[in-house]
């Protein structure tokens, strides 16, 4: 028999292969006319058309929550962020309230949106299609919210998050090589340690925003080491971020409960404490892979130099 023969049919077997293909992840919500509020964790979030702009999921002809998704006008799908597994999980599982203690508002039609998605669709219900053990939704987008954090993942029955292709981020070997380090940038300090900074960070704030979280609060959470408390001028000293920007990174990340605010000060929850292990994690292996080929004499000549010019260049 040929090692390319089909698979014998089998449902498990069949939903296996299906889990190699990844995708996003959602939950798509509803509200009908009584104010009963609907909503499912769900994969199966495609595009349709882009003229009409048309979107679909489809829903278990056995869900309790088919009734609501059928009765109401519109439905929202809320594709999820990297670090809102959480949230995944509360709309999979069965419960009697699936909204409770769930922070959200009303999108179109009173369909529940929530805040830090990677994406937000609000859609008129266009039509409803027959697709076996399941019904085909399709929606007319009439609002969207785009907030670029990257999405939540689901491949071979796990979560996943999304990092470049290696192939993306290396540099071609087939290019000549630079003449920007030529001539007198080639002894300009100031020159070298920004491209210094661009070739670092090209490798790794892809895996840092492969979090979910944005640059503002992955920052934000790496300088609350521990149970530290700091003020907003020591914020701001540390993230070196507008008081704008910091203000907005606190509010997030204590809807998030990575962080709390108590005196004037902010510091880490247990959640974030977690989520700042992550970070250090992800910021250790950069470093690693960056620095494997110097000597620790050379590291610590590196370390003693940026200290010196941290403390006394003004």
């Amino acid at each position: 028999m040929s090692d390319n023969s089909p698979t014998p049919f089998d449902p498990r077997a069949f939903r296996r292969a299906l889990g190699n293909f990844a995708t996003g992840v959602t939950v798509v919500t509803a509200a009908d006319a009584s104010g009963r509020k609907v909503g499912v964790t769900a994969n199966s979030f495609n595009s349709v058309s882009l003229d009409p702009p048309l979107v679909l999921w489809s829903i278990d002809k056995r869900s309790n929550s088919h009734e609501v998704f059928e009765q109401a006008s519109h439905f929202a799908v809320n594709v999820l962020a990297a670090d809102q597994i959480d949230l995944s999980n509360n709309f999979a599982r069965p419960k009697e309230d699936r909204f409770a203690e769930i922070e959200f508002e009303p999108g179109e039609g009173g369909s529940p949106v929530f805040a830090d998605c990677s994406a937000r669709f609000h859609c008129e219900k266009y039509q409803q299609v027959d697709g076996g053990d399941h019904w085909i939704m399709i929606g007319k987008v009439v609002a969207f919210d785009d907030f670029g954090r990257s999405p939540l993942l689901y491949h071979q029955g796990a979560y996943s998050m999304v990092l470049p292709h290696s192939r993306m981020t290396r540099r071609d070997d087939s290019q000549p090589p630079s003449s920007h380090f030529q001539g007198r940038l080639s002894h300009n300090l100031y020159y070298l340690m920004t491209q210094a900074v661009r070739a670092y960070q090209s490798g790794y704030q892809p895996r840092q925003l492969s979090t979910g979280l944005r640059t503002s609060e992955a920052r934000m959470l790496m300088v609350l080491e521990s149970d530290a408390g700091l003020s907003t001028p020591e914020l701001l000293r540390e993230v070196a971020m507008p008081v704008r920007e910091i203000d907005e990174a606190v509010a997030n990340l204590k809807r998030k409960a990575l962080v709390s605010d108590h005196d004037g000060r902010v510091r880490l929850t247990a959640a974030g404490l977690e989520q700042a292990e992550d970070l250090w994690s992800i910021a250790q292996e950069q470093q690693d892979k960056v620095f494997s080929a110097f000597s620790a004499e050379q590291i610590d000549t590196f370390k003693t130099v940026l200290k010196q010019l941290i403390s006394h260049v003004g």
